[in-house]
């Protein structure tokens, strides 16, 4: 039985370069219209029995080559249980590692995939929950829904939004943690969240990217993290449709939830440098970071992003146009697509399940200094 590579489903992507004997040899493809590639997802059959080496050759021009060294590549055998090749190595621009099939199917991802199947089942059981209400803000390029779930009676309004960067599934993982917290009527964190603010969620800002197998960009080949400023109906209606639901209801707090890359670990992006930059409100960015870091062993500060120069913020991307735009405590949460080292699980390394307990430690410290806020 000869050996196939697909990538033809939810959220694939993969170019088969060439089958030599055991060695398959691999390109990541571009996303649509756009320069940007790293993301990769596919199928392998016909290899029960075998152990085959797997080549991605050109990962040295992807959008972050310094996400490939210490990085290991997801694996699985039944698309739920998704663990790490121990073997993965990285080397002259090429990602290798090995599986033996005792298999007839293996799954491989850059990090476990969510897809828009489980994303519409998330959807549908948090709308029948007692005290959400489900809105489609509007629809993306491909006709898909920018779904929104609201809960909550109180003044606050807290906006929390994932996967602008498809590509970067932990988000929505994560986002999935943070609504089964918040829909659990006996958790009693939860009830004070509802009490004290009205929250809005947005699991999943693309999802043609996400189905398309991109990394960072939607349908028309716009990274939508960089359309906060202006954003149009033809090129970002995603962002506009949840900018204008942003603009009826206020933004208090905030928090764009994302992947990265390079660094080995859990951290937040602030909005230093913009316009309307206070003291008092680079406050409370910061007393979020050190209470989170406090809480959970799965959160650091030592680690993270540049911070901008006064007045030099970037108003297109959304942290600092929240911010801006309304007085936000607005924030990045990135989670890698290694593992957060300082506290790192040499199986699965960082993955959905502990995404999900990160946006429980979240809405925790959020609770915490709600009145503050």
């Amino acid at each position: 039985m000869s050996i196939t590579v697909s990538a033809a489903f939810d959220s694939g992507a993969i170019r088969v370069v060439g089958i030599d004997g055991d060695i398959v040899r691999l390109e990541i493809p571009n996303d649509h219209r756009s320069d940007f590639y790293q993301w990769f997802h596919f199928r392998v059959a016909g290899a029960r029995g075998r152990t085959l080496t797997f080549r991605i050759e050109n990962c040295e021009g992807s959008a972050y080559p310094l996400g490939w060294p210490g990085y290991k590549t997801r694996v699985s055998t039944d698309r739920l249980d998704w663990v790490v090749a121990d073997d993965t190595s990285y080397a002259d621009g090429v990602l290798t590692w090995t599986h033996n099939f005792d298999t007839e199917l293996a799954w491989f991802a850059y990090f476990q995939p969510y897809t828009l199947d489980r994303h519409d089942a998330l959807v549908a059981e948090a709308a029948l929950a007692p005290g959400v209400m489900h809105r489609e803000l509007g629809q993306s390029l491909d006709g898909r829904a920018i779904d929104c779930l609201t809960l909550g009676t109180g003044a606050k309004q807290v906006w929390l939004y994932g996967r602008q960067h498809p590509g970067e599934p932990m988000a929505e993982w994560w986002m999935e943690g943070a609504i089964e917290m918040l829909t659990d009527g006996d958790n009693a964190v939860a009830q004070t969240l509802r009490e004290k603010a009205t929250i809005h969620l947005v699991p999943n800002m693309n999802p043609d990217g996400s189905f398309r197998g991109h990394l960072r960009t939607n349908a028309a080949g716009v990274n939508l993290n960089r359309e906060w400023h202006a954003p149009t109906a033809d090129k970002s209606p995603e962002v506009l449709c949840v900018r204008n639901a942003m603009d009826e209801t206020g933004v208090d707090f905030a928090m764009d939830v994302h992947g990265d890359e390079a660094i080995p670990a859990n951290f937040i992006a602030g909005f230093e440098g913009i316009p309307s930059w206070t003291d008092a409100l680079g406050a409370k960015f910061t007393d979020f970071g050190r209470r989170l870091e406090a809480r959970t062993p799965d959160f650091q500060t030592a680690k993270g992003y540049d911070k901008a120069a006064p007045g030099q913020a970037n108003l297109s991307m959304s942290t600092n146009q929240l911010a801006e735009r309304f007085g936000a405590v607005a924030m990045t949460l990135e989670m890698p697509f290694k593992d957060h080292d300082s506290n790192a699980d040499p199986v699965h390394a960082w993955d959905g399940e502990r995404s999900k307990m990160l946006a429980v430690a979240c809405l925790e410290t959020l609770a915490d200094m709600i009145d503050e806020i």
